[in-house]
């Protein structure tokens, strides 16, 4: 009987530790979450990202009111690393935002890896701080909640809409033929789509997943009448930018942007940012040419 106790005791026992290893990821995101001000999503690879969208700002570029989910998107995505975290995002931060967040930034231990345009003509502008640092997650998503404190981003967290699945005004049908991606995400009344590079991207010998920011990233938003504004960014080796630059010249795609985004991946990538205002039909078999020019991950494109 003695030994029949043990036994069962000891099973229980197992079955708890097995459910805390289980769970501890999730309770270490939602402390991570909690810190930051803002609960994010886990991704495929055990990514916790975490969307900061700039409801807050009215922008408009060319005569368009530019959606937060459009080109307003600020957020950060931490990678574990044991009982640690990687973690790497992108603020979207108004002229005078930028010193003191960065400076507060410094003094938690981020590191700001670029600052940079990613758009032309905007109003009021906007800039986009790249940020990256190691360490225990609660700590790192406490020193982003400080800096971003400083600035008027939105914190907390957003009543989840009820109802019908979200609509748009597009016909995604056709984005996703043209350009053979995989099938984008309606957010905010924008189309996303995210595109993997083949290559494994690394940053410090840590693996830089498409959450973090090294797929390709198109946006559509729909302007009514079969049209659309874009934007995004092509993430490009070297040998590719001359190629992928011309396309989108081509097809009346601007360039806006060609700068880093990391300091010290591997391969040296590239980003070019572009815009654009036209029939969505005709942006897309413009933005299909110019990924024709990348390598991307064969199983998220194939090629006709």
């Amino acid at each position: 009987m003695a030994r029949t106790t043990a036994i069962l005791a000891l099973a229980t026992l197992a079955v708890a530790l097995a459910h805390s290893a289980s769970s501890a990821p999730d309770a270490q995101w939602a402390a991570t979450g909690q810190a930051l001000g803002k609960s994010g999503t886990i991704m495929p690879g055990g990514i916790y990202r975490v969307g900061l969208p700039r409801t807050d700002l009215q922008v408009t570029l060319d005569g368009v009111a530019i959606k937060p989910t459009f080109a307003l998107g600020s957020w950060v995505a931490f990678s574990p690393m044991g009982h640690d975290a990687m973690v790497m995002g992108d603020l979207v931060l108004t002229e005078d935002e930028i010193a003191p967040v960065m400076k507060k930034l410094k003094d938690g231990g981020i590191e700001i890896t670029a600052l940079h345009n990613h758009l032309l003509r905007a109003r009021p502008s906007t800039l986009y701080m790249h940020i990256y640092g190691h360490g225990q997650p609660v700590a790192l998503a406490q020193s982003i909640h400080d800096a971003l404190a400083l600035s008027k981003t939105p914190l907390g967290d957003a009543a989840a809409p009820a109802g019908a699945p979200p609509q748009i005004d597009l016909d995604t049908a056709m984005i996703d033929s043209t350009l053979s991606a995989p099938h984008g995400q309606i957010a905010g009344g924008v189309y996303q789509i995210g595109i993997p590079r083949a290559e494994t991207i690394k940053e410090n010998g840590m693996t830089v997943p498409p959450a973090m920011g090294s797929a390709e990233a198109i946006n559509f938003q729909p302007m009514g009448g079969g049209k659309a504004a874009i934007t995004g960014d092509f993430v490009l080796t070297a040998k590719e930018v001359t190629p992928v630059q011309r396309a989108l010249l081509d097809n009346g795609i601007e360039v806006t942007a060609l700068h880093s985004h990391m300091v010290d991946e591997q391969p040296r990538l590239y980003f070019m940012h572009f815009w654009a205002n036209d029939d969505a039909a005709k942006l897309a078999k413009g933005l299909r040419v110019a990924l024709d020019k990348v390598n991307l991950k064969k199983d998220d494109l194939a090629k006709k």
